[in-house]
């Protein structure tokens, strides 16, 4: 039997493919884009699975006829191109390029349907000037604003962080902890389309629904209330800001951020100047806020409960408490909320408990549940709902404030102080003006010749490069040396890819009218906050100013792929190893290959370059195929799911599409031995069920699911080869099989499609469904089809609640809730009423 070489075959495709355009310009228009990638060195797994997932929808919808656009581009500003830059004394933008390179050359070998006539780089002039024009659309129309405010800094990066940037107190790159600073900075208003963001993410049917959950919370609309507070035997007043007005008879201290127009009082104060230095160590977001240690300036000033008289509250500064959160001020009530119930404890301030959870008064932590209200006079026995409505109407009718919507989300800080990123394009005058630069001047282009060692931004220190002049007046003006935030660079690209080549403007408009929004947009979850926020905002903001396109929302459709893990190791040293450092020896022990010394096997966890449980694509690809690699990447879990990797899982991928090829060229040799007509038809039918089920399950995103099916078709076609099956049959049934199989293993298909003389490669099988005994059946979830499936006639009740608990689009929607009654009509719905 003739052998698969793949080398060599890959090697004919891989040439073949590069030049082949997805191109059906009389075909509907489809999209499909995933998150670039940040050009880092090599291609890991994760850029496999996330590119081959990619790549078998954009050939699917090809293969049946549509006009399709897969890009790819480079996230190639960012810092750790300039750190790369000092350590191997390499420009950043000649270390960025050689590793575009690299991985550009690596992605080729996977047989990728993308169009790389439509490549871009954010690093490119060409690409950041038409960001900076944008900047520039932005500031015109109020989109942009420069104020002095608190930012995270990173000391190690000596840069500042936006909120969600900061993890766990720390920065997302450095993993040093985050410090509290004062800067003047450069902001997106993001925040102007705060209720737009937060209302159409119900118009994103085709989100997961973690995602749009993740920013909803991150917007974090709330309601409360703003208070007004007398101060005890003085005229002036506190205003304080409480989502929890309801438990207003528990506050027993007032807390102010360091920076409340308060502390001007205590200025010539050194222990409260010593104490506001204390606060700068503390990062501004939430997490950082509520893990820190309470510290508290006494200011031995008192304010007046506004419903219990000669009660006296005391007012403390807090390191807890921001300026750009509410007021500034707050009324703590340590008995339900942990940051309050930590600074009472240390302070020795009371805990009134006003909210009952069915125990005793004695508290260890704040009670955050629901319950009755007690000890608090005219609310007690309301529950916090009913007492929070009556509590504010109490408040209004008294005039010592009013109801009010807070959101959590802020405006987008986007300065950073850095060199590799893009310039900002504004200019500052010697009046004290600051201006954007003139559009004909675009792009502003970074120096070459910098100090990549000097302390803090060396923009800032360049001899010449910051000094310029005003354009249209000649005036001297010194430019901005900070930088964009990547994450600007990343939140229009979508738009740049469907015109790359385009220089009137950032995009063309009729171009952007035919392919925007991308119809399927394919990342990880863990861009479902700063990417793809910062990229609805981008869209709405263009929106806003260019009247020619109208594109609401950037991403119509939206899957967010697994992670690939793998077993990290360590040796006794606590050195983390590389898979291939090690080997697995007949006793079951893992060692070193260098010398045997018994290596620590940890948990398998997302492959990471710092923890070295990495393994090299090209490694794979030069030893089982791409073919393969891409199949084992499908095959093992769902992909949405994490995919543990497995060497010999690869190995058995390869061996099964060794078998593939094998089967063909079984049937082009094949001799025919009679013709059964009803061996012939069964045959057919069983093909056409399972072609059937594969086309759905691509529709549906359940690769593996698929793949499966494809084992099932070939026991079938080893179940009819000897049998009296005509070889007319045999050979489209082959030929149907193989194109079933072109997403998934593009070169191996070519290359059999070749030797069975199909004059139809690039065309999606016929897909029979009508003679297959199935049904269109409705899930219905409160009366709204939550999914469409395929099922067998007079399906049972129970069958149907099986299909849904296990793949159905509709789960989502009924898991963890009460069904309070299901309506079953037989052959056309089902309907779970929920609460």
């Amino acid at each position: 039997m003739e052998r698969f070489n793949f080398q060599v075959i890959e090697k004919k495709w891989q040439k073949k493919l590069l030049k082949k355009k997805l191109y059906n310009k009389d075909g509907k228009k489809f999209y499909c884009l995933e998150m670039f990638p940040y050009p880092s060195g090599k291609i890991h797994m994760g850029h496999v699975r996330n590119y081959t997932i990619g790549d078998v929808i954009a050939r699917f919808k090809y293969l049946k006829g549509f006009n399709v656009l897969h890009p790819m581009g480079w996230d190639a500003f960012g810092l750790p191109a300039e750190n790369a830059s000092k350590i191997n004394n390499l420009h950043p933008k000649d270390w960025t390029d050689d590793n575009i390179k690299t991985m550009k050359s690596q992605l080729k070998l996977l047989g990728l349907s993308i169009d790389w006539d439509h490549e871009i780089s954010t690093c490119d002039k060409n690409y950041y000037k038409h960001q900076q024009e944008l900047f520039i659309d932005f500031f015109n129309c109020g989109l942009v604003s420069r104020r002095e405010t608190y930012v995270n800094w990173d000391p190690v990066e000596q840069t500042v962080l936006a909120n969600e940037q900061v993890v766990n107190g720390r920065g997302w790159r450095s993993n040093a902890i985050v410090e509290r600073k004062k800067l003047s900075q450069w902001f997106f208003n993001i925040t102007k389309f705060i209720q737009p963001l937060l209302d159409d993410l119900n118009k994103l049917d085709g989100w997961p629904e973690k995602v749009k959950l993740m920013q909803k919370n991150w917007i974090g609309k709330s309601f409360g209330c703003e208070i007004n507070f007398n101060f005890s035997n003085q005229k002036e007043k506190i205003k304080v800001f409480t989502t929890r007005p309801d438990t207003i008879f528990g506050a027993s201290f007032i807390a102010i951020s360091s920076d409340h127009p308060l502390s001007k009082k205590f200025e010539k104060d050194k222990d409260f100047q010593i104490f506001k230095k204390e606060c700068s160590k503390t990062g501004t977001t939430e997490e950082a806020l509520a893990n820190a240690e309470k510290l508290g300036f006494n200011t031995n000033l008192f304010a007046d409960h506004p419903f219990l008289k000669n009660n006296k509250i005391p007012v403390f500064f807090a390191n807890f408490v921001l300026m750009d959160y509410g007021t500034g001020a707050i009324f703590g009530c340590p008995a339900h909320d942990q940051r309050d119930f930590d600074f009472a404890k240390k302070y020795k301030l009371n805990i009134i408990k006003v909210v009952s959870d069915g125990k005793n008064n004695v508290l260890n932590e704040a009670y955050t549940g629901n319950g009755k209200i007690i000890n608090s006079d005219f609310l007690n026995d309301l529950d916090v709902v009913a007492a929070k409505e009556k509590i504010i109407k109490e408040i209004e009718k008294k005039g010592i404030g009013k109801k009010k919507t807070l959101y959590r989300l802020k405006d987008w800080g986007i300065s950073r102080q850095r060199y590799w990123g893009c310039p900002i394009p504004m200019i500052y005058l010697e009046d004290g003006s600051v201006v954007p630069v003139d559009k004909s001047e675009l792009p502003i282009i970074l120096p070459e010749d910098v100090d990549l060692n000097s302390k803090g931004n060396p923009l800032e220190t360049h001899p010449k490069w910051k000094n310029t002049v005003q354009k249209s007046t000649g005036k001297k003006a010194i430019r901005e040396t900070d930088t964009l935030d990547t994450f600007v660079d990343s939140s229009w690209y979508f738009l740049r890819f469907c015109s790359p080549d385009y220089k009137l403007g950032p995009f063309d408009e009729e171009k952007v009218k035919y392919w925007m929004p991308v119809d399927q947009y394919i990342g990880g979850i863990e861009h479902a906050i700063l990417h793809l926020l910062y990229s609805r905002f981008f869209t709405k903001g263009i929106n806003s100013f260019n009247k020619k396109i109208n594109i609401p929302e950037p991403f119509k459709n939206l899957f967010t792929q697994g992670m690939v893990c793998h077993e990290t190791y360590k040796d006794k040293k606590g050195n983390w190893l590389y898979p291939e450092e090690i080997k697995k020896t007949s006793k079951g022990l893992t060692v070193r290959k260098n010398n045997d010394q018994e290596v620590i096997v940890g948990p398998s966890e997302s492959m990471s370059k710092s923890k070295k449980n990495t393994v090299d694509p090209e490694t794979m690809i030069n030893q089982y195929g791409a073919d393969s690699v891409r199949w084992f990447i499908l095959s093992d879990s769902p992909p949405e799911k994490d995919v543990q990797w497995s060497d010999t899982g690869v190995a058995s991928s390869n061996k099964f599409l060794q078998k593939i090829w094998n089967l063909n060229i079984q049937i082009i040799s094949r001799k025919e031995q009679g013709i059964n007509e009803e061996m012939t038809r069964k045959f057919n039918a069983e093909i056409d069920i399972l072609a059937n089920k594969i086309d759905r399950s691509i529709e549906e995103f359940k690769f593996n699911v698929t793949i499966a099916h494809f084992y099932e078709i070939y026991k079938v076609f080893n179940k009819f080869l000897s049998l009296q099956v005509s070889n007319i049959s045999m050979t489209n049934n082959i030929i149907k099989a193989m194109k079933l199989m072109m997403p998934f293993t593009p070169h191996l298909s070519n290359e059999c499609l070749e030797k069975l003389a199909c004059k139809s490669i690039n065309k999606w099988p016929e897909i029979k469904s009508e003679d297959l005994g199935e049904i269109k059946f409705a899930i219905q979830v409160n009366g709204k089809t939550r999914d469409i499936i395929s099922v067998k006639n007079d399906i049972t009740q129970q069958e149907v609640n099986e299909i849904v608990n296990e793949n159905s689009k509709a789960k989502k929607f009924i898991e963890n809730r009460q069904i309070f009654k299901t309506i079953f009509v037989k052959n056309k719905i089902i309907n779970y009423i929920i609460k």
